[in-house]
């Protein structure tokens, strides 16, 4: 960009140029959380996963057991 740091009246100004660069700094700052975010939900999501799935296993271990004890009853 040949115009970059000049503004739309063709002078640069100190205190522009500073705020300008604040707010692509606080653009980063704000996409670089979203993204650690979405690291954050997928862990999560993973995480729910492997505990539904220990839930289901401690659910049918519990129901082998019921289920095996009826049949030696029988």
């Amino acid at each position: 960009m040949a115009d970059e740091g000049w503004h739309r009246d063709g002078f640069a100004c100190a205190p522009g140029l500073k705020i300008e660069a604040h707010e692509r700094l606080v653009a980063l700052q704000f996409a670089q959380v979203a993204a650690t975010l979405e690291r954050i939900e997928a862990v999560m999501e993973r995480l729910e996963r492997r505990l539904w799935l220990a839930v289901y296993g401690v659910v049918a271990a519990i129901g082998a057991q019921a289920v095996q004890q009826i049949l030696q009853a029988a």
